[in-house]
């Protein structure tokens, strides 16, 4: 019986107590670097057909990939005789500069200068990954491979110089 008593008391004591319900959290600001849209398809291939003529200009094959600013995929190119690898290197060139808000090349030289480790998780740590901007706002990015890092890094350019 006086279990039952204690058990009721209980029972009384946490029904009266006022409640501890979580409150609704304040949605975080939106972030002024993004923009409310992603790159458009028409938007990708002038990117990627700047970023081609530059890489013919030049005597290079490469591949190249625009992402929208979460990373996924818009438009991938792969020139005739470029090498099978870089498809998965430029896509993730792209994907590092969209998801961390920079350059690929800010990993490498971080790299370089010995502040990061070469196997940090999640970021591809070589020149070639750029953002995509309009109006001031990230909209995408493009990730260049086949070629020495710089000289994907200046294919990566002259696609971005094409949507200003």
């Amino acid at each position: 019986m006086t279990k039952t008593i204690a058990l009721i008391a209980a029972g009384l004591c946490l029904a009266g107590a006022p409640a501890l319900a979580q409150t609704a959290a304040t949605p975080p600001a939106p972030n002024p670097a993004y923009s409310s849209r992603v790159i458009t398809l028409a938007e990708a291939k002038t990117v990627v057909a700047a970023a081609e003529a530059e890489a013919r200009k030049n005597g290079w094959t490469m591949v190249i990939t625009v992402v929208e600013s979460n990373g996924q995929p818009v438009l991938t190119e792969k020139m005739d005789g470029a090498q099978y690898g870089s498809g998965e290197v430029a896509h993730k060139k792209a994907a590092t500069a969209a998801n961390f808000r920079r350059p690929s090349s800010y990993f490498q030289d971080a790299v370089k200068a010995g502040t990061l480790n070469a196997i940090f998780t999640g970021a591809m740590a070589l020149e070639g990954g750029e953002l995509l901007m309009v109006d001031g706002k990230i909209v995408g990015a493009i990730g260049v491979s086949g070629g020495a890092t710089a000289q994907d890094g200046v294919v990566a350019r002259a696609g971005v110089a094409a949507l200003r």
